[in-house]
């Protein structure tokens, strides 16, 4: 496969806390959804929810899979996350290294 493909994809979530993403991320990686899952601690998030601009600390994911995974990875986020609204943000990749783009390909397989 090229690795100029878009069939791999980065997907952005954040969690309000490193117990919640550890959790999120875990069962992703295990029930294959995703390869792997970066987990950044101290993201500070502004944003507006119901009428008020909030100012809080996250766990920022960045989850890499198959972009045939997202549907259903966005799914098993969702019932996952405690957030009413969790952030899911799908992100194409235009390319890459070859051997860690075959890497993602293999591991998010169901």
């Amino acid at each position: 496969m090229s690795c100029s493909e878009a069939d791999i994809q980065v997907v952005l979530v954040t969690a309000p806390d490193i117990d919640v993403a550890t959790r999120i991320a875990g069962a992703l990686v295990e029930e294959r959804l995703a390869a792997c899952v970066n987990l950044v601690p101290g993201v500070r998030s502004i944003y507006r929810w119901n009428g008020r601009v909030e100012n809080d600390s996250e766990v920022l994911m960045i989850i890499k899979t198959r972009a045939d995974r997202s549907v259903e990875l966005t799914e098993r986020v969702r019932a996952l996350h405690p957030y009413d609204t969790p952030e899911v943000v799908l992100i194409p990749v235009a390319g890459g290294s070859r051997d860690y783009l075959d890497w993602v390909r293999a591991e998010a397989t169901p």
